[in-house]
């Protein structure tokens, strides 16, 4: 019996040893246009191939995040002059002040099942 992993299902078994952990904190009065900004940022990161996991946080009342995970660098690399980079860009000062992006490298991980 062949077992067929759709693009998706096989993404998620592929190992990560790349990370990004993105720290965004709103401006006055824009918490939920952030919010908003992160969750349109789901369907910009579904054309990356080499975004294997990818997750929009909330700290607490201003503070955002986003973690994304990679198999090597140069997926990490592809994803920094992507479509959501380019809407931090676009968005410091208007809806945050500037992220702070700071690069990791994954040690263990517990993949999805």
């Amino acid at each position: 019996m062949t077992v067929k992993f759709t693009k998706r299902e096989a993404a998620m078994a592929e190992p990560i040893t790349a990370g990004l952990l993105v720290r965004i904190e709103a401006l006055p009065g824009r918490e939920n246009d952030v919010e908003d900004f992160l969750r349109h940022g789901l369907a910009l990161v579904e054309d990356e191939p080499n975004t294997v996991r990818w997750f929009a946080l909330r700290f607490g009342p201003t503070s955002f995040g986003i973690f994304d995970a990679f198999p090597d660098d140069s997926g990490r690399q592809a994803h920094l002059s992507g479509k959501v980079a380019e809407g931090l860009t676009e968005n410091t000062g208007t809806l945050f002040s500037q992220p702070t992006i700071e690069p990791a490298d994954v040690l263990a991980e517990k993949p999805p099942i």
